[in-house]
Formats: C-alpha cells, structure tokens, sequence
C-alpha cells in the first residue's frame, strides 16, 4: 500500500477530489493533505463542504472523468441506471447535496440499497457520511495510482 503524501499540490488533489474546490485549495495548504482532510472537514463553513460534495459526480451521471468512470464501471441495466437517477435526485431534494459513496468497485446495481438506506437518515448524518465518503475516495485514489 502507498503512504500518504506529506503535500500535494491543488492540481494533484484536485484530481483526486474531482475538482478545485476551496476544500482542496485549503487541503493544499497542509502537510498530510490527505491525513488532515477529516479535520479539515470539522472546520469549514458547510457551504465550503457543500462545494466539495457537488463537485463529484452521481452515481450513474454521464460524461465522468476518466477516473470515475473506471471506478463505477460499465452501464448497468437501463433500469438500474434509471433507479439511480430516480433516487439521486430524491437524494439532492432531500438533503440538499449530491450522494456520495466510495464505489469501491462495487456494481452500480449495489449501490441502490446503500442510497435508499441513506434517504432514510438525517440531513446531519448525511453530510458526515457523504465527506467521509468524498475523503476515502481520494485516499483510494492515491493509493491505487
């Protein structure tokens, strides 16, 4: 397994948190960008975390990043792929933020119990969830490079 990074640039993090946020700009500031994220996380205004949350992509979106595309893997069954969507959008009304989950290589049909299980939870519950989830993609990411 890779160690963590003692620094990354914005650019490096950026790519592994699916875009330049301010969570990143700030991440790119630290020593151990990728062992500080979680204490970052517990400081920052949420409409910084928000920014963070929107900026990866759905379960099932089109046009992802290389990246995500390769970690979600090939288009399941046009009906999964529709109950995604369905429940992506419940999620984003519900809560206010899009779903995120670490794949992990998982098929997207897996995916379906764990999101309706999660509209079921609380706004609160949601959003530390959501950026542990964003944290252990990037972890993973930069383990798997």
């Amino acid at each position: 397994m890779r160690e963590l990074p003692r620094k990354l640039t914005a650019d490096e993090l950026a790519e592994l948190f699916e875009g330049r946020t301010r969570f990143v700009e700030r991440l790119s500031e630290l020593e151990n960008p990728l062992e500080a994220a979680p204490d970052l996380v517990r400081e920052l205004p949420e409409d910084e975390l928000l920014e963070a949350l929107s900026a990866h992509p759905a379960i099932g979106a089109k046009g992802l990043s290389t990246r995500s595309a390769r970690e979600q893997g090939s288009a399941d069954d046009p009906a999964t792929e529709a109950e995604l969507a369905a429940l992506n959008r419940a999620y984003e009304e519900k809560f206010g933020f899009r779903f995120v989950v670490f794949v992990n290589r998982r098929p997207k049909a897996a995916i379906i119990p764990i999101l309706r299980e999660r509209l079921e939870r609380t706004r609160e519950a949601e959003l530390e969830t959501g950026l542990t989830e964003l944290v252990a993609i990037a972890r993973d990411r930069w383990q798997t490079r």
